[in-house]
């Protein structure tokens, strides 16, 4: 009798199917230069005994104020829309709102439930929307697919909006820019969900629902499930179910958030004060350098009258909350005006720190094999949005 491994029967795992490969290929030698170049590029930077600290620092730091933060959200937003679909609101808000989310977004009306809970919180809060029949039953299956794009274009959008208002003076009201800059992100966010729903239509076809009539046994559209008990019972286990499953939802997303987040931080900042302390959050500052060299043409697109202020939307990739800290200094300085608020709120809102994200949503949707097509189709969108925000500053600023 043989030993080893069955080639003919694939390793399986919760997510996907594993194949077997021969041991030594050419993608082994290229993640091998690519991780020897990241590894040196840090290192000879910041040094070998810092890149480490600053990675676990930086980790552990986005553990406890980003994940447990985020999984807060997910679990409100759960027990939330758990309770709407529990009693029924959900069809209420499918009928009154599909005139405005089909035509715009090419979604349900009850997408409009998730677009409310994200620009109240952040991107997260759309996560329940994946898992919960009570909206699945209006969707098709490429309609999911959009579904984390579709968050991440509201995410923060009040914690923005409300920032960017707070920064007015009498010299410089700044009330206009930031309502233009709303309508720039929304148009930047067509432009995401759009692009991302004819990928999803190429993976799963127009027509596929993800729930139908013949598998439930009811017509999905006049009838919903309800728990049992008393009313007062439902309510209370729908919000206890809703809560559960964003625990779990939080979770599946930590992984993502923490890996991918550590790398793009690194890749953005630089030492504090210009010497390396090992502390969280410090970095090589590759994207600002990129950011620079791609002034030629970004400046033009936005109407950045200063290269700086491309920073904002470089930070923005990883975390709009830093970028908004830069605001202040900027408009102290004069490196920004009016236009560079709406392009801000604009690019802010849409793009959310979606890179610190977007991998571990995908992930929770289980969507994993579409990542990238939805981090480049979300990007596309994003600076859509601070493109929209300049060109109407321009007609109506």
């Amino acid at each position: 009798m043989a030993f080893g491994v069955t080639r003919d029967k694939p390793v399986e795992n919760d997510r996907t199917e594993r194949r077997i490969v021969k041991a030594v290929t050419t993608e082994t030698v290229v993640a091998l230069v690519i991780v020897g170049v990241l590894f040196a590029l840090f290192a000879w930077k910041m040094g070998l005994a810092f890149m480490f600290k600053t990675m676990m620092a930086t980790a552990h730091d986005l553990i406890l104020n980003t994940v447990l933060f985020l999984m807060a959200v997910i679990i409100l937003a759960g027990a939330f829309t758990s309770f709407i679909s529990e009693f029924g609101i959900v069809s209420i808000a499918n009928r009154a709102l599909s005139p405005l989310m089909k035509p715009l977004f090419g979604l349900p009306g009850a997408t409009s439930v998730g677009v409310v809970a994200t620009y109240l919180s952040d991107n997260p809060a759309i996560m329940p929307l994946a898992s919960d029949k009570g909206f699945l039953k209006y969707f098709k299956k490429w309609q999911v697919t959009t579904l984390v794009n579709l968050g991440t274009v509201f995410g923060m959008g009040l914690i923005v909006t409300t920032f960017m208002l707070a920064q007015s003076s009498a010299n410089q009201p700044l009330g206009r820019a930031v309502l233009l800059g709303n309508v720039g992100a929304i148009l930047g966010g067509i432009v995401s969900v759009r692009l991302m729903g004819h990928f999803g239509k190429k993976r799963y076809g127009v027509k596929e629902d993800v729930l139908t009539e013949e598998e439930e046994g009811y017509d999905i559209l006049h009838y919903r499930e309800v728990r049992k008990g008393n009313v007062a019972q439902r309510a209370l286990q729908s919000l206890l179910d809703g809560g559960a499953h964003g625990v779990q939802t939080g979770l599946d997303i930590m992984p993502g958030i923490v890996i991918i987040c550590t790398l793009v931080m690194m890749l953005a900042y630089g030492a504090k004060d210009g010497v390396y302390t090992g502390a969280a959050y410090e970095g090589v500052a590759f994207f600002p350098w990129i950011g620079d060299k791609l002034s030629f043409l970004i400046e033009p697109l936005f109407g950045f009258s200063n290269p700086q202020a491309i920073a904002f939307p470089v930070t923005s990739l990883g975390s709009v909350g830093a970028a908004l800290a830069m605001v202040p200094k900027f408009l102290e300085t004069g490196i920004i005006g009016a236009n560079e608020i709406c392009v801000f709120t604009a690019i802010g809102i849409c793009m959310a720190g979606f890179l610190s994200t977007h991998v571990g949503m995908m992930d929770g949707i289980k969507e994993r094999d579409l990542t990238s097509v939805a981090i480049l189709t979300h990007l596309a969108g994003s600076l859509s949005a601070g493109v929209f925000g300049h060109a109407l500053f321009q007609l109506f600023g």
